[in-house]
């Protein structure tokens, strides 16, 4: 496994040189550029779930330092514009928005590694489910990296009072928006969520879920007619020109939707919290199996390499912190047991 992660990686990296080698005016550049991308992905028997921690944790940090280098690209883009001496407040809020936007983004953006119990994640409970995950981080990088081209002609069209691409701008930000949201959304549907046996209880996090789940679909839907239907169009007039009536108003409405979604995003945890106690209790009481890839057949090995994880992660635990250690193997086994 170890040599065939280095050969894929070698590959990809030779492919990536060549590219940035080729002149802007080759035709194979492009082509080029696609095999490493298709280099980068991952046959469902690509990986192995020796690799969890290394795939959940590093994606993290990679998204992450991607929104930090979003954040830094927009102020590069705004200083040469910035009036530092007498600044307008339409400056301070439009920069104050662009930076928040991309904060708000991160918050939506949950690391399930710790939430989630290693055999109901998507990388240890099916190997197809794990390659769409694989998939989906891919995307949330690429549509990323599309929302931080927006914002950087948004920022430079705005700052310079500049009418070169104005509308091609907007629409830039809001479709890079409403994918990835669209790409979280799809991220935190490939694990499996445990819902409680008790049917009063099990209706109220159906109820939380399929708020969730509603609310996701009506964000992504507004911002992909507003990226579609530009607000200078015939098409676009009414409420969509309104919301993109200009750049600060249009920003405003995008943080507004991510607030809204991340409120919704803490619906089961705060039906969780109502309910039971403490994070055993609730391992106790939520047992049956439900999400996109329940109705698959889970893969046995993998399951077990789950659960050998867990206890790994928890002897470590145990071998630092005694203490920390026998609390965390008296909650895992009771999960096990539970399950």
């Amino acid at each position: 496994y170890a040599v065939f992660i280095t050969m894929m990686n070698s590959l990809e990296v030779i492919t990536w040189a060549v590219g940035m080698y080729l002149s802007n005016e080759s035709t194979w550049r492009p082509w080029i550029f696609l095999i490493g991308i298709l280099l980068n992905l991952r046959l469902p028997r690509g990986f192995m779930p020796n690799d969890f921690h290394a795939a959940c944790s590093k994606r993290g940090v990679l998204f992450i330092l991607l929104l930090g280098f979003n954040l830094q690209s927009i102020v590069v883009v705004a200083s040469p514009y910035f009036n530092y001496w007498d600044p307008a407040w339409d400056q301070y809020a439009f920069l104050f928005l662009a930076c928040f936007l991309l904060f708000m983004i991160k918050l939506l953006y949950v690391d399930d590694t710790y939430s989630i119990a290693p055999q109901d994640h998507a990388l240890l409970y099916n190997r197809a489910a794990g390659f769409f995950f694989h998939l989906g981080n891919f995307s949330l990088l690429l549509f990323t990296t599309v929302l931080g081209s927006g914002l950087n002609l948004l920022t430079h069209s705005f700052l310079a009072a500049a009418a070169a691409l104005p509308s091609d701008a907007k629409n830039l930000v809001c479709g890079g928006f409403s994918a990835s949201v669209l790409s979280i959304a799809f991220i935190k549907s490939m694990h499996i969520r445990r819902v409680p046996t008790n049917p009063k209880h099990e209706r109220m996090f159906f109820v939380a879920y399929f708020t969730q789940f509603a609310g996701v679909l009506a964000v992504v839907f507004i911002t992909a007619r507003m990226c579609f239907v530009g607000g200078d169009s015939e098409e676009g007039a009414g409420v969509l020109a309104l919301l993109m009536r200009n750049e600060i108003q249009m920003l405003a409405v995008l943080v507004f939707f991510s607030l809204v979604l991340i409120l919704m995003s803490w619906l089961d945890e705060a039906v969780e919290l109502n309910l039971y106690s403490d994070s055993s209790e609730a391992s106790e009481y939520r047992v049956q199996p439900f999400g996109f890839w329940a109705c698959f057949k889970h893969e046995e090995p993998l399951q077990l390499e789950a659960m050998a994880l867990e206890r790994n992660r928890a002897a470590r635990l145990a071998q630092g912190s005694p203490l920390l250690g026998s609390s965390v193997m008296s909650f895992s086994g009771s999960m096990y047991n539970s399950i």
